[in-house]
């Protein structure tokens, strides 16, 4: 199988065409706190032309104010509701499985924020879910905390299924390399909520007010992103900006619709 790598200008019209937008953030929009070319020129198309979008990332490190600060300070100004979380969507998740419950976290403020919301209690004894996200904050006696938890009978959830992340010098390890340990010194299989699960696109498509057919994801990665739009039948834009290279793409068993070096190219065409 081999995909077309060149968009012509009719494909470029066919993408700016679309009411909705579904755009991932490390890789596509930038690199750790460095922004990737074009990302401005886009956003303000987004804006100008009444796209409905949002950003949506698999991290679940930052509160959607976290994200829109860092977009400021990067030069791009949005307002913090564009942004949707892997997070919020295990929020989610967890209050329709059972409201009002208790975790324990190994993660960051921007998971901690969304469980607190939801009426969730931190729980460190007797939690009713072990939940893991990005952090930097790991250590060996959290791990061990949470594997006899889980031994005890907590459920073991994970954010997102992403093994890696893209930074400014390379990649870090994210959620499902981080709670690898404990699935495996437990026996028990983790349930990831971020992409690919359909749960996040559809609460993505829900949130934009669009239907799947007027809209399209736009993403870095083959195995979250592209995989993602396929499975909810959304139109995918896989861009060379971020983990998935020209070389790579055809290792996967499935194809993105179209494919751009990066988001500059929707608006430089």
């Amino acid at each position: 199988m081999t995909t077309q790598i060149k968009m012509s200008k009719r494909q470029i019209e066919e993408i700016r065409q679309k009411n909705g937008f579904i755009i991932d953030m490390d890789g596509v929009l930038y690199h750790g706190n460095l922004l990737l070319p074009g990302v401005k020129e886009f956003v303000y198309w987004l804006t100008t032309k009444k796209k409905r979008f949002v950003f949506l990332t698999n991290s679940s490190e930052r509160t959607p104010k976290e994200l829109m600060d860092k977009l400021i300070r990067l030069g791009v100004e949005v307002d913090k509701n564009v942004f949707y979380t892997s997070a919020l969507a295990t929020a989610m998740f967890l209050n329709s499985q059972k409201p009002k419950g208790s975790a324990y976290i190994i993660g960051e403020a921007g998971l901690i924020n969304a469980l607190y919301n939801i009426g969730y209690s931190m729980n460190n004894i007797d939690p009713d879910y072990v939940v893991v996200g990005e952090t930097r904050t790991y250590s060996y006696e959290k791990i061990e905390h949470a594997v006899n938890l889980v031994l005890k009978g907590a459920r073991l959830i994970g954010t997102n299924p992403d093994l890696t992340g893209p930074v400014e010098n390379g990649i870090a390890p994210a959620t499902k390399s981080l709670i690898a340990p404990i699935e495996l010194a437990t026996g028990k299989n983790a349930y990831f909520v971020g992409k690919p699960n359909p749960l996040m696109m559809r609460n993505a498509l829900k949130k934009i007010k669009c239907s799947r057919e007027e809209s399209v994801i736009i993403g870095d990665r083959m195995d979250t992103d592209i995989i993602a739009g396929i499975e909810s039948e959304i139109d995918t834009i896989l861009v060379l900006s971020g983990i998935t290279s020209e070389e790579t793409i055809n290792d996967f068993p499935y194809s993105p619709k179209y494919v751009l070096d990066g988001v500059a190219d929707l608006v430089n065409k």
